[in-house]
Order: structure tokens, then C-alpha cells, then sequence
């Protein structure tokens, strides 16, 4: 089977899950990037163009499933996907999806929820007589970046996140208090299953950095699947964050691909199946499984700067057993590298994932590591 993958940069998402995982089902894969030099045996393409994709895979040989795990690339690889006949996401939706200012418009006209939300164009004027709180947020960013809690002063907030990304369209929309949750769903385009979910803890505000999930699979499960079918999503894997408000549930974004930061790697674990493969099956044209009955907790901590300045000690990439729990470690920048503060998930130094029988003994092992590990910035 020969499989086309798209990316940009290499994530461990695709070197450690998504590419053994094609390789154990049989697939011959071809990365098609505009980024070569950074993946090993890779294609140099346009991917971001999806008339240069059809064109590069028409000539490298015929494709039996296309795929892509890219926040940046779900709509043109949907419709490359389309052009081959190949199970694939429908672009309308990837496109709805990924801009935000799309699903709150798809949302609204379905009946589903209403957020209040402006979209501002480059050059826009602010506009007046919005109710504060507000969060300004780029329209089709990620990793919470340019994502600030704004109580006055809305002007000045849209021209500090203008500043430093000129030409893009902003979203300003009421801001959703309560707690916020994950649900992963997996779909083969006839039948979308939930996998589980999430609650998110999020750093000191007025940032949205995400510090740690938590397994938590209930949860009002009904509204988001709603939201989902009103966008579209029925097919791949999806990672949707919501906020369960005092008036229900509201949808913060859709993330038409599997959740990131290894939290990707917790759900298979905590789930104990091979996720990867699931997700890569659905793309050949299989059902999608039968979630399995589970026991199991899982957490994963995001060890994040505080400050900026430069790593002097830090653990390795390890995996170790603290009774009962399983814990991974996973740096994600090294010593001597310099770090500057960004208030995104950009400040994250590591990922902890652990596994265990219940919350009690995963916070413990974790705690347990952390102190006797620590990441120091100088």
C-alpha cells in the first residue's frame, strides 16, 4: 500500500507515532513537505497549494490513502484526497474548522450555540461597545499563541497581537468561563467515536498556556457532537476544546486532527490500543474500531518556563516505573539552549505523560519525578 503523508516540520506525532504505525500496517510512505531537508527520504512540494500536491503525487505513482496530521495542511489534503477517490475529510469542513471565525458563523446558523464574535481584517477598525471580558485570538492560529484575555482597552490589545503578526485576520469573541475540556473523536465517515477526553489546566491568565490534561472521558458529550456534525467532522481524528459555562457547554475551538503535545501518545496509552493505526486505518478505508471498557488514568504535565533565560540542568528523555504507574519523560529543548518567554505552549521545556490505576498514584509518580528531576533556567 502506498501511503502519502504531508507535513511541514517533523513533530514526534509523525517520526514516533504515525510513521511506525504505517510501517507496521504494510504501507510504503512518501513525506511530502515543503520542508525536505528536515525528514529524512522526504519529497520537496508546495503543500500548502493543493493543485502542486495532486500534481507531485500523480507523478511519484498512484496513492492508496493521503493523509496528514498537520494543523496547517487538513484542507488541501482533503482535497487531494477527493481527486484520488481515496477516503478523506471533506475540505469544507477542515476549512470551517481551522477558521475560527467560520465555526462560530457554522455553529450559529445550526442552531447549535452562539458565541459573540468579530472578525477583524487587516486594517479593520476595532470596534466599540463590546461587552468585556473579550479574548482576541488570530483567526486560524495555534498553541495559543497572540491568545490574550482582554478587560478593557480592546484597541490596544488588537494592536500589540497586530504588531507581531501583520496581515493576519483577527477574531474577537465574549470570553467562556468555566471549565475547559477535551473530546477526541475517531470517524470513519459513517460512524464517529468517542475516544475520551480531557480537563485542561491552563496558566495564570490573561495567557492560555494548557499546563496539564487530565483523564476525564464524561462529560456533556451530546453538544459538542452536535457542533461537530454542524461543521462537518465526521471522518479521521479530531481534538475539540470546550468550556462547560454557566448557560452548557460552548465549543472554544475544533482541531480537525488527533490532540498534540503527547497527549497523542497518553490516549493510546491510557486507552491501551494502537492509536496510530487506527487513525491511518480509517485513511485506507477501514471501520473505525470499538472503544474499549478502561480502568486506567492518565496525566500529562507540560513542564512550562517561568522565566527566560538559559537551561543549565535538565532530564533526559527516559521511561520509568513508579509502582504502579508508568511514566515517560520527553525534553523538548536541551541544556545551554536560551529561552525566551512567550506565554504560548511555545515555553514548554518537557513532557511528563503517566499512566496508573487511579489520580492519586499518577500525581504522586509525577510529583516523585519532578522534584527529584528538575528543569532549571538560569
Amino acid at each position: 500500500m502506498r501511503l502519502y503523508m504531508t507535513a511541514i516540520k517533523p513533530t514526534d506525532s509523525v517520526t514516533d507515532g504515525f510513521l511506525p504505525a504505517a510501517r507496521a500496517l504494510g504501507c510504503q510512505v512518501t513525506i511530502l513537505t515543503d520542508w525536505p531537508d528536515r525528514h529524512p527520504d522526504a519529497v520537496a512540494c508546495d503543500v500548502r497549494d493543493p493543485r502542486a500536491l495532486i500534481d507531485v503525487i500523480a507523478g511519484l505513482g498512484r496513492p492508496d490513502a493521503i493523509f496528514t496530521n498537520s494543523d496547517h495542511l487538513q484542507a488541501e489534503t482533503a482535497l487531494a484526497a477527493d481527486y484520488f477517490g481515496l477516503p478523506g475529510k471533506d475540505w469544507r469542513a477542515c476549512l470551517a474548522a481551522k477558521n475560527k471565525f467560520l465555526t462560530r458563523r457554522r455553529l450559529a446558523e445550526a442552531g447549535v450555540e452562539r458565541v459573540r464574535s468579530v472578525r477583524l481584517a487587516p486594517g479593520d477598525p476595532v470596534p466599540g461597545g463590546l461587552p468585556y471580558p473579550l479574548v482576541v485570538k488570530p483567526r486560524e492560529g495555534v498553541a495559543s499563541e497572540d491568545v490574550v484575555l482582554v478587560e478593557s482597552d480592546l484597541a490596544a490589545a488588537v494592536a500589540e497581537v497586530r504588531r507581531r503578526r501583520p496581515g493576519e485576520a483577527l477574531v474577537v469573541e465574549e470570553y467562556l468561563e468555566g471549565p475547559l475540556r477535551t473530546l477526541e473523536t475517531l470517524g470513519d465517515g459513517a460512524e464517529l467515536r468517542v475516544l475520551g477526553g480531557f480537563a485542561t489546566t491552563l496558566g495564570p491568565l490573561p495567557h492560555f498556556v494548557e499546563e496539564r490534561l487530565d483523564w476525564a472521558p464524561g462529560g456533556p458529550h451530546e453538544h459538542v457532537l452536535a457542533a461537530l456534525r454542524a461543521l462537518g467532522v465526521g471522518f479521521g481524528a479530531c481534538h475539540t476544546e470546550y468550556v462547560v459555562t454557566p448557560a452548557g457547554p460552548r465549543v472554544v475551538e475544533v482541531n480537525y486532527r488527533a490532540i498534540g503535545d503527547h497527549c497523542d501518545f497518553l490516549l493510546a496509552d491510557v486507552l491501551g490500543v494502537p492509536l496510530f493505526e487506527w487513525i491511518l486505518r480509517v485513511h485506507l478505508g477501514e471501520p473505525v474500531p470499538a472503544v474499549p471498557e478502561i480502568s486506567r488514568y492518565g496525566s500529562a504535565v507540560s513542564l512550562v518556563a517561568d522565566r527566560s533565560g538559559t537551561i543549565t540542568s535538565a532530564p533526559g528523555a527516559e521511561s520509568v516505573e513508579s509502582g504502579d504507574v508508568r511514566l515517560w519523560h520527553r525534553p523538548l529543548r536541551s541544556v545551554g539552549d536560551v529561552v525566551r518567554r512567550t506565554h504560548t505552549n511555545r515555553d514548554y521545556l518537557g513532557v511528563i505523560r503517566a499512566v496508573g490505576p487511579d489520580r492519586a498514584r499518577v500525581e504522586a509518580a509525577v510529583g516523585a519525578y519532578r522534584a527529584a528531576r528538575p528543569w532549571v533556567v538560569g
